[in-house]
């Protein structure tokens, strides 16, 4: 973690000290009170709440300050408290002189799809050079990822942030805090198309890594995604493609599934191949493998440097993970988020996996804008013909993921509806049988992990 005090936190973001000692040192910094740890700094962010009415609660969780945008009373004189005119501005402020003191090689990851897991192998895989930070869980918008840059430690030699937007201008003001010098970008899928007018206008968004990389950045590009290539051709910097077409400089050939396993292949790296093997259920993991393998050819790292770190990645909860449950009975938690590209690839892909029977436990998609409805039939067909023997729709866009099941000739008897993720929660013990493989997908907002849960809890019964 950086630590400062908080004269320099007062200097850095243009505040003034209210009270406390100007020698009072953080080491931990948040916005959530009841993340509190001892000794941090609270900053008191406006949000659907406001983080003033919370600056007592985190300092009875141990925190020794805040930066607040309004003093508020605060008996305890040796709490520091520094006011500005913006919290998140001051938080930001912070992040960047932080990172413009740490001489870090800084990979920013943005894309429609696979963010998170691409994220999450670049770090697995660049370790074995260098001492990485990462991003905490999915933190990549304006506050996360000034909060993970606040936790560089003096000897990190890399930074692989996730960069997240939902809207034109949010990858400009990231960059802004932290300027890539490797800026990646996974794909252009319809994804948040409630806020823009299509796939295009998408693209110009997620152009703005690239307007927005340091001095000598290079550009990791989806070569398999024609918006993705477009967008980069003013690019004047380096380019690193990765994907299947012939002619990326990194690409998989010869993809062999391995059943649960995972998925063998021949990896072609630069100059360098190697056929290896990699414990994802999905095919669509083998492009984040891509994307993040492309990141160590762009910083220079041989294959055989990242070859055993591949061989060591796992799926995580929510994201790919394979849970046996008893009962011969496997569950793929893909709970954590859902788009109709994704959607699609996992359906397609884990369709031919060995089991009794495949249930495809499908929520709604979030966020789609007026081709919402559309979006969910083409899942409910797709799942018909890639063979999925049955169907829980959960929630009332899903069910038009079972319309067009039915209307592709999934029997009635294999489509179950539900409300939300409680309801299908309550059922799902007895919908499923020993030997089945059951994928759980859907938005975030949907919650979908309460039904892998209980499928967690039936295998201990």
């Amino acid at each position: 973690m950086a630590r400062l005090r908080l004269d320099e936190i007062a200097r850095i973001a243009g505040g003034t000290i209210l009270q406390g000692s100007p020698a009072l040192a953080f080491e931990s910094y948040g916005i959530d009170s009841r993340l509190a740890a001892a000794e941090g700094l609270f900053f008191a962010v406006i949000g659907k709440r406001d983080g003033h009415d919370f600056v007592g609660a985190a300092a009875a969780r141990g925190a020794a300050g805040a930066v607040v945008a309004r003093p508020v009373p605060f008996p305890v004189k040796d709490f520091g408290l520094v006011q500005v005119e913006d919290t998140v501005a001051a938080l930001q402020a912070l992040a960047r002189d932080v990172l413009a003191r740490r001489p870090v090689k800084v990979v920013g990851i943005t894309g429609s799809v696979g963010k998170t897991t691409t994220k999450e192998f670049t770090a697995a895989l660049l370790a074995g050079r260098f001492r990485v930070l990462k991003s905490e869980e999915n933190f990549n918008n304006h506050l996360g990822l000034a909060l993970s840059l606040l936790r560089l430690r003096p000897d990190d030699e890399a930074a692989v942030l996730e960069m997240g937007m939902s809207a034109a201008g949010e990858l400009r003001a990231l960059t802004r805090i932290a300027p890539p010098d490797v800026a990646v970008i996974t794909n252009v899928s319809p994804v948040h198309l409630q806020f823009f007018k299509g796939l295009d206008d998408i693209a110009l968004a997620k152009k703005e890594i690239l307007d927005g990389a340091g001095p000598g950045a290079t550009a990791v590009l989806n070569g398999d995604d024609p918006l993705v290539m477009k967008i980069a051709e003013g690019f004047a910097g380096r380019k690193v493609t990765f994907g299947r077409t012939r002619g990326c400089d990194v690409r998989a050939e010869d993809v062999e599934s391995k059943g649960y396993s995972g998925f063998e292949l021949l990896l072609r790296y630069g100059w360098e191949s190697a056929r290896v093997a990699f414990s994802f259920v999905n095919d669509a993991a083998v492009s984040n493998l891509l994307a993040a393998s492309a990141v160590c050819l762009a910083l220079g790292l041989r294959l055989e440097e990242i070859r055993p770190a591949i061989l060591a990645l796992q799926p995580f909860s929510g994201r790919g993970a394979l849970v046996e449950t008893g009962g011969g009975i496997r569950v793929c938690d893909d709970s954590y988020n859902s788009n109709p590209r994704a959607l699609e690839a996992a359906l397609r892909s884990l369709a031919a996996l060995p089991a009794a029977r495949k249930v495809a436990v499908l929520a709604d998609m979030l966020e789609l804008g007026e081709d919402e409805k559309e979006f969910h039939r083409q899942a409910g067909e797709v799942a018909a013909r890639a063979g999925w023997d049955v169907l829980v729709a959960v929630g009332p866009l899903a069910a038009l993921i079972a319309e067009g099941a039915a209307g592709t000739g999934m029997s009635a008897a294999a489509i179950h509806r539900f409300p939300d993720a409680a309801a299908a929660a309550a059922a799902i013990p007895h919908l499923v049988r020993d030997g089945d493989f059951v994928l759980v997908k859907g938005s975030r907002g949907m919650r979908t992990e309460t039904i892998v849960d209980k499928l967690k809890a039936r295998g201990k019964e």
